[in-house]
């Protein structure tokens, strides 16, 4: 039975998100009210409804925002809520900024337990730069160690919200959830447009269907739309036929039309994933509209290369990838190919939880097995030599892969990321914190004491510090208590270096890497020793070196397998022996004149994959 959506018009429509730092609780309340408005049954086992990926079950985290639309009856009134459940970690920051683009108002949900953290701040500036109206939660209050009246005050402070506007629930028993809707029917404004308007609607997130092909997700700002009706996408220019619409009550409902000021859902038969572009404005052929400004793209913090494991499978691989990236647009994908590895992607991730999750749904989904390296970061050059710029075409150039890292001679200077980082601390934790972040080159900009046990330290940190370990380090050193969060700084000078790892004085080009001068000795003496253990021992000595320019800095040597040649003198003159094992090292040395070191793929593979295991 396809509903009737002309019976709620824009006044009756609120578009709102929900917002909070990690294991708040946002998806526990978003099946609250999922159930109060009798969208979905009560059960016992609806327990994070919305979260519907394998990762997200199995890790208990939100990874991907959620739709759903709710219909609520207020004072006699019929109201239309479309809710969308958003990710906490810093990681898919992404996915909430997009999806805010489609709300008018947002619920932010505050743990009476834990209090403001890190994400609750990031998330809070991103609603209000987005001049959203502003819910203040505190859920949890059920715990006996819960302290709302303490939050209460931390909102205050921070944000500058009255005390008596902040609602206290626990969604786990829905105490109070009821109230929560009417503050959303109250204090959230209707979408500004009409329905007399020529069609608008922004595409904010889009998934691939392998029957249906590609499934939109829409934001209407303007006009109506319906099956049969001829659109074209703003970006491609290209015409579609609108196959089916409706609204998501977590599951695809169809409906007749959809009206100005609502969200749903719409297939028109695009085939290419390439076509549903996030942040698309879609119109009805012949009645262009200006466009919506769409987003910002994501940018990249963390760069690791992808290669399949077999080159046969480079295909599958790369239909997989576009279809994975339609699905997480904050992805990007770059042609990269390694000597060692074969051809493959440079893929940039938002942080390190992105890439585990975007590994881990390529292998569930679409069943791709695939090697990943280490992650790097994207640095600068400065250059100097006039040659160089005129091959170039530009003096600053960006170096991601350490074959084209320029020679120091010809570069004015070197230049790497930086990223602004906030952490909120218990306070008796802030001595390890500091001296960790001094380890990893960091300069404190700012300490402020949130109340008398919170503090929120902000400080400049190079990008490759933090990128492999340093929130795993955080949260050991906090027993869990301390939160991170990170924004894009800019560039700063660096004195890089590019380190070279040599075996029998002979460079091996796939194993270079770009480095912190600070950080050369080490990471050359552990690269040296990985590669001991990962090298099979040849019939001659292996020394296996790391180099900056001319200068070795570690050294391991692979000794060689050798025979025992003094076996058969049992006695005899010491003479004998020295002239058999003389002759068995010239034999060696001879050897290793002519013998080439060829390391094995699979020992690149292990050299060169993530360490878990440090």
């Amino acid at each position: 039975e396809k509903i009737d959506m002309s019976t709620y018009p824009v006044e009756s429509i609120r578009n709102f998100s929900i917002i909070a730092h990690v294991d708040h609780g946002k998806s526990t309340l978003a099946d609250r009210l999922l159930e109060i408005t009798g969208t979905i049954a009560k059960t016992d086992r609806n327990k994070q409804v919305l979260d519907k990926l394998q990762v997200e079950r199995e890790r208990g985290i939100t990874v991907k925002a959620q739709s759903a639309s709710l219909f609520y009856n207020h004072e006699g009134v019929n109201y239309l809520l479309n809710l969308i459940d958003t990710p906490g970690h810093v990681d898919f920051s992404y996915e909430v900024s997009r999806s805010l683009s489609a709300c008018q108002g947002v619920i932010l949900v505050v743990d009476a337990n834990e209090g403001i953290q890190a994400q609750t701040v990031a998330n809070f500036y991103l609603a209000f730069e987005a001049q959203l109206a502003i819910i203040p939660v505190i859920n949890k209050i059920d715990l006996k160690n819960a302290d709302p009246e303490r939050v209460e005050k931390q909102i205050e402070k921070l944000f500058d919200i009255p005390i008596d506007e902040c609602v206290r629930i626990s969604a786990k028993q829905g105490t109070n959830v009821e109230k929560v809707l009417q503050k959303v029917i109250e204090k959230i404004p209707p979408p500004q447009c009409n329905t007399a308007d020529p069609l608008k609607a922004l595409v904010f997130d889009s998934t691939f269907d392998h029957y249906r092909g590609v499934i939109a997700n829409v934001a209407l700002f303007g006009g109506e739309i319906q099956k049969g009706h001829k659109i074209v996408s703003a970006h491609t220019k290209k015409r579609y036929e609108v196959n089916e619409v409706g609204i998501l009550t977590p599951n695809e409902q169809p409906t007749h039309k959809l009206y100005a000021g609502q969200v749903g859902y719409l297939i028109a038969g695009m085939k290419e994933v390439t076509e549903a572009q996030i942040g698309d404005t879609l119109f009805l052929y012949k009645q262009p509209v200006e466009p919506l400004p769409g987003f910002k793209l994501a940018k990249p913090m963390v760069f690791a290369g992808m290669y399949p494991v077999d080159q046969t499978e480079y295909n599958n691989l790369k239909s997989a990838l576009e279809r994975l990236t339609l699905n997480d647009s904050s992805v990007t994908v770059h042609r990269d190919s390694s000597l060692a590895l074969g051809a493959g992607w440079r893929l940039g991730f938002l942080g390190l939880l992105h890439m585990e999750v975007f590994n881990q749904r390529l292998e569930q989904e679409y069943n791709m097995s695939v090697i990943l390296t280490a992650p790097t970061v994207p640095y600068k050059a400065v250059l100097s030599s006039a040659k160089l710029i005129k091959e170039y075409g530009k003096a600053e150039i960006t170096i991601i892969n350490p074959a084209q890292f320029p020679d120091k001679l010809s570069v004015s200077e070197y230049l790497e990321p930086t990223v602004l980082g906030t952490i909120v601390t218990p306070h008796e934790y802030i001595g390890k914190i500091i001296v960790l972040c001094q380890d990893r080159r960091a300069v404190q900009k700012d300490m402020l004491y949130i109340d008398e046990h919170r503090v929120m330290l902000k400080y400049l940190f190079p990008l490759n510090e933090i990128v492999v370990d340093f929130y795993d380090a955080l949260k050991s050193l906090s027993s869990g208590y301390a939160s991170f969060d990170y924004e894009d700084a800019g560039y700063q000078a660096a004195d890089l270096i590019k380190m070279d790892i040599l075996l029998n004085g002979n460079p091996v080009e796939e194993l270079a890497t770009i480095i912190h001068n600070d950080k050369a000795y080490a990471t050359g003496k552990f690269l040296c020793e990985r590669l001991k253990d990962a090298i099979p021992r040849q019939l001659f000595e292996i020394a296996i070196q790391a180099a900056i320019g001319k200068k070795i800095i570690a050294r391991e040597t692979l000794k060689a397998y050798r025979k025992n040649v003094v076996a058969k003198c049992y006695g005899g003159d010491i003479t004998r022996r020295m002239k058999l094992l003389k002759r068995q090292a010239e034999g060696k040395k001879l050897m290793r004149k002519i013998g080439n070191v060829e390391v094995p793929r699979d020992a690149f593979i292990r050299v060169l994959k993530r360490q878990t295991d440090k």
